[in-house]
């Protein structure tokens, strides 16, 4: 089987481009040998799996709380919002064939660290002392859930569906402001997660993937953009994900 990779851009800066080698070597070629697998099955039996292997702990621990009926209803619903969006309209970065080495690094490496979040708050390894009252903090963490999936869910719906008709730049609907949005939307769902558990750790896991692997994959796609007509003035009135982060 071979895998379809899309080329670096001779534009990318020298560490996106080293560092993007590196994790594609790492997640999907490490080993070398047979490619059995896609990327996507990888992904997929992570997210599929949060929800059963949260109420599995839910009942290993004994945990009925508030705060663990919550958690088990924000990530392991954000697990089903993901198998349904890779259904109606997959990414194809997803799709590749990867090697037995890069699908355990990329489990083992990355998306097994997001089930340790439910773990250290449903075994109660982590006992948070919110800085609201709890019932305020528990809003907090389902609206800025919630929101992140619309976001998330919008925009690779708007860039799945407008490139199948229209490749090129996408600079209007949930693109207009903000440059990645879908990225946005996964920051927003994560770190609602992370607040629940009010942990060192969830912090700790984020900084590194946000900055390991969204601030290259983003940088990249930038890079990519550039070749478009009208991508100058696009980046110009637009920001990177928020106001202050241009």
């Amino acid at each position: 089987m071979t895998t379809p990779v899309d080329p670096i851009p001779t534009a990318a800066p020298a560490w996106a481009a080293t560092l993007r080698r590196v994790t594609d070597y790492l997640s999907c070629d490490f080993g070398g040998g047979p490619r059995p697998w896609r990327f996507a099955w990888v992904i997929n039996f992570q997210k599929g799996g949060t929800l059963p292997f949260l109420g599995f702990l839910m009942y290993w621990y004994r945990n009925s709380e508030a705060a663990a009926w919550i958690y088990l209803a924000l990530h392991g619903g954000y697990g089903l919002i993901w198998l349904m969006k890779d259904l109606a309209f997959p990414d194809p970065t997803w799709r590749r064939w990867i090697t037995v080495g890069g699908g355990i690094n990329a489990f083992l490496g990355v998306l097994a660290w997001y089930w340790s979040f439910g773990w250290l708050l449903i075994s109660r390894t982590s006992r948070p002392t919110y800085p609201l009252p709890d019932h305020a903090w528990f809003a907090l963490c389902i609206l800025l859930c919630l929101v992140g999936s619309a976001v998330m869910i919008a925009a690779d719906a708007q860039k799945y569906f407008t490139l199948r008709l229209r490749p090129g730049l996408i600079t209007d609907g949930m693109y207009r402001y903000i440059r990645h949005p879908n990225y946005l939307g996964e920051m927003m769902i994560y770190g609602s997660f992370a607040l629940l558990v009010w942990h060192w750790l969830p912090f700790v896991v984020l900084a590194g993937i946000w900055g390991g692997l969204f601030a290259v994959n983003m940088t990249i796609k930038e890079a990519r953009m550039a070749r478009h007509p009208g991508w100058a003035e696009y980046r110009r009135r637009t920001w990177w994900l928020l106001p202050p982060v241009l």
